[in-house]
C-alpha cells in the first residue's frame, strides 16, 4: 500500500523533531560553500587521476541517493549543476552516517566537505568528510524525482519546476543574458536607461484596455501602464535624446500562447532619427542578443531554423497582402475590402469601418501567420497609428513598422509624430472610435500635447516584446515558458 503525501510530510516533520533533539538545526542560518558543481567539473574535468584536490565545500539539493550498507552515493544540485558525493561511515562516523540514512531525504539541502576523486565509472565525486543538514524539505520532490512534467503544475509552482527541470533554469538564465546583451548594445550607442511611472493618471502609448486601481490618499483613479511611450517622448522633449527602458506593462486582455496580461517591453527613442533608423536598430539589437545567448545569429524554434542576421526581409503592408492573397488593397475602397473580408469568413466589428482599419484586419487574418523568418512589415494605415507621422508621399499611411517572426509581432516602431496639432487631431479621432465602441482606442493626453508644443525633434521610436524574443531564442513555444510567474486561471 503506497503512502499518501500527507503521511510523507508527517514523517519528515518528525525528522525535524528528531534532528533538533540531536542538537541539529534543520534550518541553518548560514552555510558557506567554497565551490560550485560546475567549478569542480571545470577544474578537474580533464584529469584522469586526481591525486590531491584539496578540500572543497559544496552545498545543494539532494536529488538522488543510493545506500549500500556502510556507504552511500548521492547527487547534490546547486545553481550551476549537479555533483556526486560519496558518504562512507568510516569517514563521517557511525552516528552521522546513521543520521544521514535515517533523517536525510531527497529534496533536502545538504552541505558537505571533502576531497575530489573519480569513481571507477569515471564520475567526478566528492568523498565526504563532513555532512551537514542545511535545510530540511517537508514536501517530496515530484514525479519520483525524475522531473516535473504536468504543465499546469509547472507554471503554478515554478519553484518546483526550477528544482526538477534544469532546462527551465537555463531558459531563465538565457533570458537574463538576452536582456543584458540588449542593454550592452544600447549603452554602447550612448543610450541612457531610464525609469518612468507604472501608475499613471492617464494610460496611453498603445491601443489596449488598462487595469484600473485607486489611490486612497489622492482619492483618484490610476491606471497600470499599457506602455511607457508617452513618458519617454517627454524625456526626448526635455533633451534626453537617446533613452530606453525595460518596463513591465499591463493590458487587460486575453491570454494565449503569446499573450500574458503582465509582460516586459523594451522601448527605445532616438532623436534625429526615423523609422528606417529603427529598422536597422532592431535588426542589430536582436541579432546581437542571439549571438550573446546562442553563439550564432541562428536559432532553432520548433521545426524551423530562424536566421536573425541583418538584413531582414522588408515589405510594405499593402504588398504583403497582395503577395499572400492576390488582393490589391490600393485598388479597393472600404466596401470592397469589407466584401473581401466577408468572403474570407472574417467577422468585422462594428467600429471597424474605415478603409485603413479594414486593410489592417485583412493583414491580421491573412498575412500575419505566414511570416516565419524575421520580416519587417512597414507603412501602416493612418487609422491604426495615432502616434506616428504620416508617410512622406502618401498620407493614407504612417511611417510605422512591426517586425514579425513565427507569425508573431515582436515589436512596433514609428517615425514619431511631433506636430502637436496633428497629434491632438489624432487623439480626437481616437475619442470618436471610443464613442463608437472601441474600448482599446487611446485617450487624449493634454499634458503630452503640451510637451509636443515645446518642440520634440524628429524622433524614431521602437518597442520590443522581450518575452516573445526570449521565446524565439530559447525554443519556447508558450509565453508562460519564459515568464517565471505567469497569470493562471483559477
Amino acid at each position: 500500500m503506497s503512502e499518501e503525501p500527507g503521511d510523507l510530510v508527517a514523517q519528515r516533520r518528525q525528522k525535524v523533531v528528531d534532528l533538533r533533539e540531536d542538537g541539529v538545526d534543520p534550518y541553518r542560518y548560514l552555510f558557506r560553500p567554497t565551490h560550485t558543481a560546475t567549478a569542480i567539473h571545470a577544474e578537474h574535468g580533464d584529469t584522469e587521476v586526481i591525486e590531491d584536490s584539496g578540500e572543497v565545500c559544496v552545498a545543494g539539493r539532494m536529488m538522488t541517493r543510493r545506500l549500500h550498507g556502510k556507504t552511500a552515493f548521492a547527487h547534490l544540485r546547486d545553481a550551476s549543476g549537479d555533483i556526486q558525493i560519496y558518504v562512507r561511515r568510516d569517514n563521517v562516523g557511525d552516528d552521522v552516517y546513521a543520521d544521514f540514512k535515517r533523517l536525510f531525504d531527497l529534496g533536502d539541502i545538504v552541505g558537505v566537505t571533502g576531497t575530489i576523486f573519480r569513481t571507477r565509472t569515471g564520475e567526478l565525486t566528492v568523498e565526504v568528510q563532513t555532512v551537514t543538514m542545511v535545510t530540511k524539505a517537508l514536501q517530496t520532490l515530484p514525479e519520483k524525482w525524475h522531473g516535473l512534467t504536468d504543465v499546469e503544475t509547472r507554471y503554478r509552482q515554478r519553484y518546483v519546476d526550477l528544482i526538477a527541470n534544469p532546462e527551465v533554469r537555463e531558459t531563465f538564465r538565457k533570458r537574463t543574458r538576452i536582456m543584458q546583451a540588449m542593454r550592452d548594445y544600447l549603452n554602447g550607442r550612448e543610450f541612457l536607461e531610464v525609469e518612468t511611472p507604472i501608475l499613471q493618471p492617464l494610460y496611453g502609448g498603445a491601443s489596449a484596455r488598462p487595469f484600473t486601481t485607486h489611490h486612497n490618499t489622492l482619492d483618484r483613479t490610476l491606471y497600470l501602464r499599457v506602455s511607457d511611450e508617452l513618458y519617454l517622448k517627454r524625456l526626448v522633449v526635455g533633451g534626453l535624446e537617446r533613452v530606453y527602458e525595460f518596463c513591465k506593462d499591463f493590458r487587460n486582455e486575453g491570454m494565449d500562447r503569446s499573450h500574458n496580461p503582465e509582460f516586459t517591453l523594451m522601448e527605445v527613442y532616438q532623436a534625429y532619427a526615423d523609422y528606417e533608423t529603427m529598422m536597422d536598430l532592431v535588426e542589430g539589437l536582436v541579432a546581437d542578443a542571439a549571438m550573446a545567448v546562442n553563439g550564432t545569429t541562428q536559432a532553432p524554434f520548433q521545426d524551423e531554423t530562424l536566421e536573425f542576421a541583418p538584413p531582414w526581409r522588408r515589405v510594405s503592408m499593402a504588398a504583403s497582402i497582395e503577395e499572400a492573397t492576390g488582393v490589391d488593397v490600393m485598388a479597393l475602397d472600404a466596401d470592397g475590402l469589407r466584401d473581401v473580408l466577408t468572403a474570407r469568413g472574417v467577422e468585422i466589428e462594428d467600429h471597424t469601418t474605415s478603409w485603413g482599419l479594414l486593410v489592417a484586419e485583412l493583414f491580421d487574418t491573412a498575412v500575419e501567420s505566414t511570416l516565419i523568418q524575421p520580416t519587417i512589415i512597414y507603412d501602416y494605415p493612418i487609422e491604426t497609428s495615432p502616434l506616428a507621422k504620416k508617410k512622406r508621399n502618401d498620407d493614407r499611411f504612417v511611417e510605422r513598422f512591426e517586425p514579425f517572426v513565427m507569425g508573431m509581432e515582436v515589436g512596433n516602431a514609428y517615425t514619431e509624430l511631433n506636430d502637436p496639432d496633428d497629434q491632438r487631431a489624432r487623439f480626437e479621432e481616437q475619442s470618436a472610435l471610443r464613442e463608437a465602441g472601441d474600448e482599446e482606442a487611446q485617450v487624449l493626453d493634454e499634458d503630452f500635447v503640451c510637451a509636443l508644443e515645446y518642440g520634440m525633434p524628429p524622433t524614431g521610436g521602437l518597442g520590443v516584446g522581450i518575452d516573445r524574443i526570449v521565446m524565439l531564442l530559447t525554443d519556447s513555444p508558450n509565453i508562460r515558458d519564459v515568464i517565471l510567474f505567469p497569470q493562471m486561471r483559477t
